[in-house]
């Protein structure tokens, strides 16, 4: 590895030589001052991006589909939460050594003006997430007007009561104050909610087991498991349910970069991904498969009633007042702020990243609030109808071919060597200038892998790859991109003397 110094050296370059169109303060390569963070805010990003509202729901949905024991869907989504250490490891250690978001990035791969194309489809899929998460957060709000309300109903519009359009509105406004105090003030927000919601579910799981008993991880066995599915099909099943997981966690696996640029070692970005992945995985997973388990035995079985997968619901069948508020508190502030931070902050790096002169983090923020806005008031209606595991499966298949791009490019290509002041540089002489700025292998290496992640889960024919969309769309995209820059000419990189 080349000598820190050089690397600081080549970023004070950068901005000095920056163009214009390339650049503005938020792109630019972060100094090592101002890089703060250690393992325990990478631990905390991770935490509570688990600990959201469509988290849960996404576990105990898997749970109840996958039509295997309930132990082998724990054993799934552990599984996933090493894969995802793996992943997001790569994809934050250049950020690390140079201090730029994963827009900047993109622009070795995809070309200084390309990456703008790679920016767009990762901002569209996170304005969605923001979009899907912001409902969630919602249904907290509206859990506790109902409570202390009395559930008054009313007309329905878009699915949606007058008690649930307030709570969304409510939820929107509280995120876009939250993005407006900062990124240290996000995760210090963060480091304090992240242990509530594991005391909230932690309680919520002893009330249900202490009237239950030892009937609960029977259940928890056998309650949601077929017979019919054995064999393959079970193979198969674990498998999908692996990769579902994996998929959920693509926006923030793709754009890691954008949080990984503030941390001040790899060292302590590898420990903040190792605890805040498979161990926080691992404790949400089994309180969430165990809470879902026994709601279903203690309010639904041989009620005829479906089980419940969004933890707000299942307080709701408490009944108790003080219990839910302080629930629905809990698990809106959670909510609220994973979702500020992986799908807020990253499509508004990379909407700046379209014009940095004409579009600054903040009217970027901006966009994406209106955009997100419009998404999750059409979540009910329209967008849940496909049900949350295909939805993740879809965007994540979208997003899958672009990590496996700039990872192919950034290892095996590049060889870990990048010459930053190219990156924001729009001279055709640049480094990664290509063809008009535009590398057309890369987005054509794009498109291949994804049309045929995306049919994976859309297509019956191949409904049984679905579960394996995200993994199909990296390794072929990384396959594709790095067939098609063989012959090509990589020339030195700066910090490579």
């Amino acid at each position: 590895m080349p000598a820190q110094h050089n690397d600081l050296d080549d970023a004070d370059l950068a901005v000095r030589s920056a163009d214009p169109s390339l650049f503005n303060a938020d792109l630019a390569p972060l100094p090592a001052s101002r890089r703060t963070w250690g393992w325990f805010a990478i631990f905390n990003v991770w935490s509570n991006d688990i600990q959201s509202l469509a988290g849960y729901t996404l576990a105990a949905s898997l749970f109840i589909t996958a039509g295997i024991s309930g132990w082998w869907v724990f054993a799934a989504i552990l599984l996933a939460g090493f894969v995802i250490k793996v992943l997001v490891d790569l994809s934050g250690r250049p950020s690390v050594k140079y201090g730029f978001p994963y827009p900047v990035l993109a622009r070795a791969s995809m070309g200084v003006r390309g990456a703008q194309f790679p920016a767009i489809v990762r901002a569209v899929v996170a304005i969605f997430w923001y979009g899907a998460q912001t409902y969630f957060a919602s249904t907290a709000i509206a859990l506790a007007l109902d409570a202390l309300l009395g559930s008054p109903g009313g007309a329905l519009f878009l699915g949606m009561d007058r008690v649930s359009w307030v709570s969304y509105v409510l939820a929107s406004v509280l995120q876009v104050a939250l993005f407006l105090g900062g990124i240290d003030r996000i995760a210090g927000f963060l480091n304090i909610v992240g242990p509530a919601v594991y005391l909230v579910m932690i309680a919520l799981l002893a009330a249900i087991w202490v009237q239950l008993g030892p009937e609960l991880p029977r259940a928890v066995s056998s309650v949601f498991s077929r017979s019919e599915v054995t064999g393959w099909a079970a193979v198969s099943a674990f498998a999908g349910v692996t990769g579902t997981m994996i998929a959920y966690f693509a926006a923030v696996v793709i754009n890691f970069g954008d949080f990984a640029r503030n941390v001040h070692t790899e060292r302590a970005m590898r420990l903040g991904n190792l605890t805040g992945l498979p161990v926080s995985l691992a404790l949400f997973t089994f309180l969430s498969v165990f809470i879902t388990a026994g709601a279903y035995l203690l309010y639904q079985d041989g009620r005829g009633g479906e089980p419940l997968t969004n933890p707000a619901e299942i307080v709701a069948l408490v009944d108790n007042v003080a219990l839910t508020v302080l629930a629905a508190v809990t698990f809106l502030v959670a909510t609220l702020g994973i979702n500020v931070v992986a799908n807020f902050i990253p499509p508004s790096y990379s909407l700046s990243n379209i014009s940095p002169s004409r579009i600054s983090f903040r009217t970027a923020g901006t966009i994406t609030a209106v955009a997100g806005f419009v998404i999750g008031a059409l979540w009910v209606a329209v967008i849940s109808t496909i049900g949350l595991p295909r939805f993740v499966d879809t965007l994540g298949a979208v997003l899958a071919p672009l990590y496996g791009i700039i990872v192919a490019d950034y290892y095996l290509v590049r060889k870990q060597r990048l010459n930053l002041q190219d990156l924001y540089s729009a001279d055709p002489r640049g480094t990664y200038w290509f063809t008009d700025g535009w590398n057309r292998r890369a987005v054509l290496a794009f498109a291949l892998a994804a049309v045929f992640s995306v049919l994976a889960v859309w297509l019956p024919q191949l409904a049984g790859l679905s579960g394996f969309a995200w993994v199909i769309g990296a390794a072929l995209g990384g396959l594709f991109h790095r067939i098609a820059m063989r012959g090509v000419t990589v020339r030195s990189s700066a910090d490579d003397r």
